[in-house]
């Protein structure tokens, strides 16, 4: 596989990588959590899925640990099949490369500080982008990746305006 196709394909899985990081490792702060559980109180099948961090649960902050507890129920609700590809989407995010890993949870922290109505509009596009046949997405990547730094940021622009636009009364 060229380094072409494999940096298109972890693009292309970007978004459900940080689910499953989300998943596994949590963003501390992000959920409001009360106090700490011990180990002894975890269900079953919590702890199952918890395992790798039965030896240091007791020592993890206590919104960590209703993290870690809200990404396990998330886990246990899913099917098989989403399962299996949360599992591959983990095994693409552990592959790739520190540097790549921090880029990927910077975007989406700047994401996630984005207005809802700017969030909207960005997974809008992003689901109409998915839509396309796949020889259009490759020609608009081709199309992008030939643009000058002065050429993406003008048609950035030119997209945020169109979404405005789009969504006026």
């Amino acid at each position: 596989m060229t380094e072409q196709a494999i940096r298109k394909k972890r693009f292309g899985v970007l978004p459900g990588l940080l689910l499953a990081g989300l998943l596994w490792v949590g963003l501390p702060g992000m959920l409001v959590a009360g106090e700490g559980n011990g180990w002894q109180q975890l269900s079953s099948e919590e702890q199952k899925v918890l395992q790798p961090f039965a030896d240091r649960w007791e020592t993890l902050p206590p919104e960590k640990q209703q993290s870690l507890r809200n990404g396990a129920d998330r886990w246990l609700s899913m099917s098989p099949a989403e399962k299996e590809a949360v599992g591959e989407k983990l095994k693409t995010w552990r592959a790739m490369p520190p540097q790549e890993r921090q880029l990927a949870r910077e975007r989406f922290e700047r994401f996630r500080n984005l207005p809802p109505e700017e969030q909207r509009r960005l997974r809008n596009a992003r689901e109409r982008f998915r839509n396309l046949p796949p020889e259009k997405r490759d020609l608009l990547r081709a199309k992008w990746r030939s643009m000058s730094p002065e050429e993406r940021e003008a048609a950035k622009e030119r997209l945020r305006k169109k979404g405005r636009r789009d969504h006026e009364p």
